[in-house]
């Protein structure tokens, strides 16, 4: 009974550590798509079930899919930038449609994605994730002000929300550390909430509405079509989800002593793609590896798959009940925009922490991340800087963050893996006669 119980409480401190990242990208991608409160309430609950489905095809093993390890997965923050450039210029359909063949196509090249990891070095990987980390940061100021076109937008209760939840989430950041500071942001959600609802600018009917018990089905939201540059833009995103991923598999590999071959990897490539191809089809998104759950690991030094199984039937059963992700949709627009304002942030200097040990190494990875970050950035500033182009290019230009990821593809292939001039030692200065009398 002790054991039970010590078990689950581990179990419920990897969901508490995790549940902030699971929930913001739902409310995030649905608030800015227009859907309804109980549209939003089923893209959460389904994305809590997802999230421990997707967990639970890693931690198993077998000849097909599986790592094998303590992993936890969510919806990766990589994809909120496209999904909702996606729905704004294809509609739902194509989103999730593009999430399943983007899975599928994850599914394909697992065996050989070890290969192809040579594409994605820091340079690229650090480029796309700074150039999603700065194109996030407008959907975060507009909520901070109360979600563009509100009636309130900018208003001081707004203004005074948004930055007392992101002061909250400061203070937490700074004056704690360990399993407190993982869970900074969910903090900053509960208390904002909190003085939202002494202010008066929480609505609880939505909690009060929602059914205790629902099932899950397919195609909720809408049925999934085909289009092709959003397909394109979520296979890109999700190899560098598996990029970062790698990196997971391997701490996890060192923290608990398993030594990973190249049939783990595959397998834990594949698993990824099931995950998202599963997320598709019940209207949620994309899944990879959540690194926080692995600094949790090495800090409470218990590395039990059995701990990761107990969170993700925690969390398969949360999916089931709608009135507890219902109050997850109460968080008042302001509150969740102070909250992105920090987790926006960090995905981009996330991006730019990889980009630091590369970008001195030589002076062709700088000219790679300026001209990825400026096209990327440049792109999604002034989308029609290519309309005049044929479709079938403007697959590749019409998104800004697919126009940055090809740019640093492609020029880190042309001034990294393509054979060219040696570089020649700097000729010495002709010393001044009176440097030489001083030698």
């Amino acid at each position: 009974m002790k054991q039970a119980l010590r078990e689950t409480t581990l179990g419920i401190q990897h969901l508490l550590a995790m549940y902030a990242g699971a929930i913001l990208v739902p409310l995030i991608v649905g608030e800015a798509i227009g859907l309804t409160n109980e549209q939003l309430t089923y893209l959460v609950a389904v994305d809590i079930f997802m999230c421990g489905v997707a967990t639970l095809l890693q931690i198993m093993t077998n000849r097909f899919f599986g790592i094998g390890l303590p992993v936890v997965l969510g919806c990766t923050f990589t994809a909120v930038g496209p999904m909702i450039a996606i729905s704004g210029d294809y509609g739902i359909s194509a989103l999730y449609g593009s999430i399943i063949l983007s899975g599928l196509f994850i599914v394909i090249i697992s065996p050989f994605f070890g290969m192809l990891v040579k594409f994605f070095p820091p340079v690229v990987t650090g480029s796309v994730v700074t150039i999603i980390g700065l194109t996030l940061i407008p959907v975060a100021i507009n909520n901070m002000a109360g979600g563009q076109g509100s009636a309130n937008f900018g208003s001081s209760t707004n203004i005074m929300l948004s930055f007392g939840t992101l002061l909250v989430i400061i203070l937490v950041y700074k004056f704690t550390t360990g399993f407190t500071r993982s869970i900074s942001i969910l903090i900053g959600l509960v208390a904002g909430t909190a003085a939202a609802a002494a202010m008066g600018s929480v609505n609880f009917g939505n909690v009060r509405d929602a059914s205790m018990f629902h099932m899950l089905e397919p195609f909720h939201l809408g049925t999934p079509t085909v289009v092709w540059p959003a397909v394109i833009t979520m296979c890109l995103v999700n190899m560098v989800s598996l990029v970062e991923s790698t990196g997971v598999y391997f701490a996890l590999s060192d923290i608990t002593g398993k030594k990973l071959e190249k049939a783990d990897l595959s397998r834990g490539y594949r698993a990824e793609g099931i995950a998202v191809m599963l997320g598709g089809f019940f209207n949620a998104f994309p899944y990879t590896t959540f690194s926080q759950n692995v600094g949790l690991i090495q800090m409470s030094g218990v590395k039990s798959r059995r701990i990761i199984l107990i969170t993700a039937a925690m969390l398969i059963s949360l999916g089931f009940l709608p009135k507890v992700a219902a109050v997850t949709t109460i968080i008042p627009t302001s509150v969740l925009g102070g909250a992105m304002l920090a987790m926006f942030g960090m995905v981009a200097t996330q991006g730019i922490t990889m980009l630091s040990r590369v970008i001195g190494e030589k002076p062709e990875n700088a000219m790679i991340v300026a001209c990825a970050i400026g096209l990327g950035l440049g792109v999604s500033v002034v989308p029609d800087l290519f309309q005049a182009l044929p479709s079938g290019v403007r697959l590749l230009t019409s998104n800004g963050i697919v126009a940055g990821s090809v740019t640093a593809i492609v020029l880190n292939i042309v001034f990294n893996m393509l054979p060219g001039r040696q570089e020649q030692p700097a000729e010495e200065p002709v010393a001044s006669a009176e440097h030489a009398h001083e030698v």
